[in-house]
């Protein structure tokens, strides 16, 4: 079986953190199998769906790294729902209610008063057309059929369809709620596992009939427990964590993936460079039930990991173009942003102001550094040599140095940052911070 996966956004805003792990759990499952991640545009809901949001979704994903093997829009499939749901119909497996909200709400509060489970009843006799109203539609369960299915992460699943509500498939202005077009769509395009929040076990148990009434053979279901921030709030602050706010902060995609492809799982977080890395061991069997448990600063810690690591080819054509492989080599190390490697421009390649408190004693490091031989280790050179003359160790030898040099209490090691300024340059410094 060739492994079809789908991620399916409502193009209602930007990717937040919540589904950008549904997103990428789909792409690496399918990744791992070589299979196919299709991207879905949920827009049946007119209203709120905008063309501009459904651009920032493909813009996102791609900033993320997630490209997508196919797509589909809902929108564009509303004459495959209409002769489905025709079919269902005539199977009498949907049919029409004419009951106002208010109504429902009232049968609800009786049921809940009477010590009953809040199950719409299928009041038939009371579904006759009402003049003046249009009816909306709901699917009918089958109560001898019962629910069940081996989720990948929850393991055994069953439900009473007799304790289920039927759903309802469509609104009376003719417009689709999310259950049935999904279920069609996913029959439609080869869907082989659909993975997403706990949240939608209930959907996805009322779902599974639906498959059977079409003469469907179901997807796969893994649901995943949810995120929850770090203060165990849920997803409304959590939902400010997007693609823009990730980007604002300077943070790479990579930081952020290695964190939600580990998160709530058994395996150890660590920043990982490539996709394909993470989806050679991404495994259902791995994620536990618990909540999992999102903090910014995870991705931060991970972020300079990350940068630590990288190659200058993976990051050249960000960079400044005064800085060569060289510097990044120097800089990598201390940084925590790649946009903070900005910083370093006047320092390896410029001019920059003096720093120091303590001229003489720079004085004399301008006298030792005029007599090194920069072709081996000038810095170990210079700093065991003004050791010996002074008698200083530590920070006292070592931090007015960095000042006189780079302007900076800290930075990268000086070893190689004083071979790449190089004799002249180090010597027209500590001159300047000398006088």
């Amino acid at each position: 079986m060739s492994v079809v996966t789908r991620f399916a956004p409502s193009p209602t805003g930007r990717l937040h953190v919540g589904n950008i792990r549904t997103a990428l759990h789909n792409f690496l499952f399918a990744r791992k199998h070589g299979g196919k991640f299709l991207l879905r545009i949920d827009d049946t809901d007119r209203e709120r769906s905008t063309a501009e949001n459904e651009q920032l979704i493909r813009e996102d994903l791609a900033w993320l790294g997630l490209h997508h093997d196919g797509e589909a829009r809902q929108s564009d499939r509303f004459g495959l729902y209409e002769r489905q749901f025709e079919r269902l119909r005539a199977a009498g497996r949907v049919y029409a209610c004419y009951e106002t909200p208010e109504e429902l709400d009232l049968r609800r509060k009786i049921l809940l008063g009477r010590g009953l489970p809040p199950v719409y009843e299928r009041p038939e006799s009371e579904n006759e057309p009402v003049e003046g109203r249009q009816p909306h539609w709901r699917f009918r369960l089958d109560h001898d059929q019962p629910i069940a299915w081996t989720d990948l992460i929850r393991g055994e699943q069953r439900f009473d369809p007799k304790l289920l509500s039927d759903p309802v498939i469509r609104r009376a202005d003719g417009s689709w709620l999310y259950l049935l077009p999904s279920v069609i769509d996913d029959i439609d395009l080869s869907v082989t596992h659909i993975v997403r929040g706990e949240d939608h076990v209930s959907n996805s148990a009322v779902q599974l009939q639906m498959f059977a009434a079409l003469g469907a053979e179901p997807p796969h279901l893994a649901h995943e427990a949810l995120l929850v921030a770090a203060e165990g709030k849920l997803s409304k602050r959590l939902g400010a964590v997007g693609v823009g706010a990730l980007e604002e902060a300077g943070l790479e995609p990579m930081a952020l993936l290695s964190l939600l492809a580990h998160l709530g799982t058994s395996r150890p977080v660590e920043a990982v460079a490539d996709l394909d890395a993470l989806a050679s061991d991404f495994d259902f069997a791995h994620f536990g039930r618990a909540p999992a448990h999102f903090d910014l600063h995870d991705v931060e810690l991970l972020n300079a990991k990350l940068l630590h690591q990288l190659p200058y080819g993976a990051v050249r054509d960000r960079l400044p173009p005064e800085l060569k492989e060289e510097d990044w080599l120097i800089l990598r190390g201390n940084l925590a942003h790649l946009s903070e490697a900005r910083e370093w421009v006047p320092v390896l390649t410029g001019s920059i102001e003096a720093a120091t408190d303590e001229p003489d004693y720079i004085a004399q490091a301008a006298e030792v550094a005029a007599t090194l031989d920069w072709s081996d280790d000038p810095w170990h050179a210079l700093t065991g040599a003004l050791k010996e003359r002074t008698g200083r160790k530590g920070k006292p030898l070592f931090l007015p140095l960095r000042r006189a040099l780079t302007g900076r209490d800290s930075g990268p090691e000086m070893a190689p940052l004083i071979k790449r300024l190089g004799r002249e340059r180090t010597l027209e410094r500590l001159s300047a911070a000398a006088i």
